[in-house]
C-alpha cells in the first residue's frame, strides 16, 4: 500500500527575515515512517536539522486522561547523518509552523521528545509603547518561547587547551568548560574575536567533545550580553548557525558572570540570529524566545 505524501515546510529559526537564522525542515507525520526513511529524508535536506512532528490523540497510550489539554506532538530531530536528542532551533521552527498554519487553535503546544516534554508557547510581540499589532491575526508578530532544560557546565582539563587553541587556529582561550551534553563551552576574550574567528574543521573533530560552543562577551553598545558559534562536524555540519539547545549551557554561564536572569545573545554565523532569553535558576530551566520565517512549502512523495 503507498504511502500518504508527506507535507514539509523549511522555515529559517531566530530570525524574522528570509534567509537568515538557522533553516530547518519541519515534517508533518500522518502514519509511520521508520528509521531509515526519516534519516534519509534529513540527508537529502542536507541543512543542520530535519524534524518530524506527529499529532498525539486522546486515544494515545502516551496521553493519560489527567494530562495537559494543550495540543501534544511527538517530535523527534535529524542532522544530515544522525538523531539528535535536543534542538532548539527546530523545535522553534516546529512550533512556528503549528502557529501560523492554524493546524492547532491554542498558543501553547507540548512536544513529546527524546529529552522529555517540551513547551511551545505563541507570544505577541509588544512595541515599546506597550502596543501590539492586532489588526490582522494570521500576520501579527510573536516570538515562540521554548521551555528548555538548563545544561550544566564544569571545569575542564586545562591540559587539553593548547589542542583546542590549535583547533581555534590559535586564538587565545580565557575559559574552557565542559557541558553535560558533551560540548565544549570555549570562552574568548571578545565578541569580535568570535565573529572573526578562522576554525581549523578537522582538528575540532578530533576534540574530545561533540561540538565547540565559542563565545565571548558583546560590546556595550552592542545591544547583545554575549556572542557565540558553534562548530559541530561529527554531526555532520561545520558550523550551526544559530543552536538554540547551546544556549541551554551559554544563557546560565553567562547569566552567572554578568548578575542578570535575562540576556540577548547573537549568534555570529554567517547568517546570523537573536535569541532573548530567561534563565529560571531555581528550576533549571531556559526560556528561549525567538523568531521564525517561512521560507518554503512542499511535499515529499516517496
Amino acid at each position: 500500500m503507498a504511502k500518504k505524501p508527506v507535507k514539509y515546510s523549511v522555515v529559517d529559526a531566530f530570525t524574522d527575515s528570509p534567509f537568515k537564522g538557522n533553516p530547518a525542515a519541519v515534517c508533518l507525520l500522518e502514519e509511520h515512517r521508520d528509521e531509515q526513511w526519516l534519516q534519509s529524508v534529513a540527508t537529502e535536506f542536507n541543512i543542520s536539522e530535519t524534524c518530524y512532528l506527529t499529532r498525539i490523540t486522546e486515544s494515545d497510550p502516551h496521553l493519560s486522561p489527567d494530562e495537559s489539554s494543550n495540543p501534544r506532538f511527538r517530535l523527534r530531530w535529524f542532522t544530515p547523518v544522525a538523531e539528535v536528542e535536543l534542538c532548539g532551533h527546530a523545535t522553534l521552527a516546529a512550533a512556528h509552523t503549528l502557529f501560523t498554519s492554524k493546524l492547532i487553535d491554542s498558543n501553547v503546544v507540548e512536544f513529546l521528545t527524546l529529552s522529555g516534554i517540551l513547551t511551545a508557547k505563541r507570544v505577541p510581540e509588544i512595541y515599546k509603547n506597550g502596543s501590539s499589532i492586532q489588526n490582522n491575526e494570521a500576520h501579527e508578530p510573536f516570538f515562540v518561547e521554548l521551555d528548555f532544560p538548563a545544561v550544566p557546565v564544569e571545569d575542564f582539563d586545562a591540559s587539553e587547551v593548547t589542542l583546542i587553541s590549535k583547533a581555534l587556529n590559535g586564538s587565545t582561550v580565557v575559559d574552557i568548560k565542559k557541558s553535560t551534553s558533551d560540548n565544549l563551552l570555549v570562552v574568548l576574550p571578545s565578541a569580535k574575536c568570535v565573529a572573526d574567528l578562522k576554525p581549523d574543521i578537522d582538528a575540532i573533530q578530533k576534540c574530545p567533545a561533540m561540538g565547540l560552543i565559542v563565545t565571548g562577551i558583546a560590546p556595550p553598545d552592542s545591544g547583545f550580553d554575549f556572542y557565540s558559534r558553534y562548530f559541530c562536524p561529527k554531526f555532520g555540519i561545520s558550523e550551526d548557525p544559530v543552536c538554540g539547545s547551546a544556549h541551554c549551557s551559554l544563557a546560565p554561564y553567562w547569566c552567572k558572570q554578568l548578575g542578570k536572569h535575562d540576556v540577548v545573545a547573537y549568534q555570529a554565523s554567517r547568517r546570523g540570529g537573536v535569541l532573548n532569553i530567561h534563565v529560571d535558576e531555581q528550576n533549571q530551566r531556559v526560556l528561549l524566545r525567538g523568531k521564525a520565517f517561512t521560507v518554503m512549502e512542499g511535499t515529499l512523495i516517496v
